[in-house]
This record gives structure tokens, C-alpha cells and sequence, in this order.
């Protein structure tokens, strides 16, 4: 049942992107869009075909990249929140500032870490980690604040420590919250990974891209946005599978509240 199921919800976003295909197709084909701005769908697969080792040698750098910097996000993240959450002195000092991070225009912040750090893979790590981090310490604040107080009530009545209620009651309820900042996070981070590059690398989609509108070829550029695309849905797959593993009751939850009432089908 599990399969027909996920085949359903695939369908309509897949029946919707061949549609747009097909209309972007014809209105290539039919003049009244200029296949040298926006070349048809079918040359630009020609053309990352054509071009796919250089394609896939370049997008080895953008995922390194990507997983080094998230994983350098979640690490830091984690304790952070960790320790906003101990704190509320610390919270009311630094989630301030959090915010503010926030406002700072990465078209400026690139060349910056660049200039600072080189033209290596470190300014991307940083990158990715900066443009990820926010979105995760919110995620797990929520979730540490949305943890049962009867059970943290009942952990301390019996004498548990606060540590002990932390890893017991809040930190599993923060589990949800955490994995849904996960797959916002890890949407941003290809992105961060090729902005990086555009301000300063030797290897990556984002030089590839560089290379190929210098040289005026829009088909791999957009064969290059395809594959990064393809490496972003990669990876929110791959959260969603680690959601799964890490948080199995969710699903059992989420059947229930789906299950009609006998009020209901009544």
C-alpha cells in the first residue's frame, strides 16, 4: 500500500514539470522565445550529456562542500541551542545577535570570507554553515520549548537532574522541529556551497556555471542548474530517510491523526 501511495503523491509535481517542459519545448520551437537566451529543454540535456564528466567532476567539489559545511552546521547548531536553552541569560544575549546575522547580504559576505580565507574549500565550509545555522538553532529551541512539562514535572519530582531531563523529555521532543529545520536547511546549502564558488574558487558549479556564461553557452548553465537541483533533492531525500530512522513514533502519530473518527464516518 506504502508504494501506490508515495506513486500518487509523485504524480501531479511530475505530470506538472512535464507540462512546463512541453511548453517551454513549443515555445522555443515556435519563435516566441530566442533559444540563445533560453534554449530548448531538449538541447540543454544534449548539452549536459555531451558535457556530463566535466559536469559530475564539478559537482564533486559543491557536494564536498555542502556536506562538510552542514555537517559543521549541525554540530554547531546543536550545541549552541543546547546552550541557549541551559541558559536564559545566554539566550537573551546571543539570539539577538543570531538575528541580526541574519541581515547580513551574502553578496557581500562571500567575497569577504574569500579574501580572508582563500580560494580553497575552507570559505565555502563557512559559507554553507553560515546560510544553514539559523534555521536549525530555531528549529531546536522550538522543539526544546514544545517538550511535555508533566514529564519534566514528573523527572523532577522523582529527582532527576536537569541534564537528565534534558536528554530524556526535551530533547526527544525537539526531534520533529529539528528535522523540519533539516530540510529547510539543506535546500539553502547547495545554494550556499555554488555562491561561494561564483565569488571565488577553482573548481565547483558555481565556476562551471562562470565559465559557461562567459562563453555564452546558456544550455550548460541551465545543465548545471539541473544538476544542482538533482544534488538538492538528493539530499532533502536523505534527510527525510534520517527523519524516518531517528524519529519512527512520528510516523505511528501521523497514521493515527489520519484515521477517520467513528464520529466522522458516521
Amino acid at each position: 500500500m506504502r508504494a501506490p501511495a508515495a506513486l500518487r503523491a509523485a504524480l501531479p509535481p511530475v505530470v506538472t514539470l512535464l507540462v512546463l517542459l512541453a511548453l517551454w519545448q513549443g515555445a522555443v520551437a515556435s519563435g516566441l522565445l530566442p533559444s540563445a537566451v533560453l534554449p530548448a529543454p531538449t538541447r540543454v540535456a544534449a548539452a549536459g550529456t555531451a558535457d556530463g564528466a566535466d559536469l559530475l567532476r564539478n559537482a564533486g567539489p559543491t557536494l564536498l562542500a555542502t556536506l562538510a559545511g552542514f555537517a559543521l552546521s549541525v554540530s554547531t547548531a546543536f550545541v549552541v541551542a543546547t546552550a541557549l536553552d541551559f541558559s536564559r541569560v545566554l539566550r537573551g544575549a546571543i539570539l539577538p545577535l543570531l538575528v541580526v546575522s541574519q541581515t547580513l547580504p551574502m553578496i557581500a559576505l562571500a567575497p569577504l570570507v574569500v579574501l580572508w580565507f582563500g580560494f580553497g574549500m575552507l570559505p565555502k565550509v563557512l559559507l554553507v554553515a553560515f546560510v544553514t545555522f539559523f534555521p536549525m538553532v530555531v528549529g531546536l529551541l522550538r522543539g526544546f520549548a514544545a517538550a511535555d512539562p508533566d514529564g519534566e514535572h514528573l523527572l523532577r519530582s522523582m529527582g532527576a537532574a536537569r541534564g537528565t531531563v534534558f536528554r530524556l523529555v526535551r530533547l526527544p521532543s525537539s526531534l520533529p522541529s529539528f528535522f523540519s529545520a533539516l530540510r529547510v536547511s539543506i535546500t539553502y546549502a547547495v545554494v550556499g556551497a555554488i555562491f561561494a564558488e561564483y565569488a571565488g574558487a577553482v573548481a565547483g558549479l558555481g565556476v562551471y556555471m562562470l565559465s559557461a556564461k562567459n562563453v555564452f553557452r546558456t544550455d550548460l548553465v541551465l545543465a548545471a542548474v539541473v544538476v544542482s537541483s538533482v544534488l538538492t533533492l538528493l539530499l532533502y531525500a536523505g534527510v527525510a530517510l534520517l527523519e524516518r530512522a531517528a524519529i519512527p513514533w512520528l510516523r505511528v502519530e501521523q497514521g493515527r491523526d489520519r484515521q477517520p473518527t467513528p464520529e466522522a464516518a458516521r
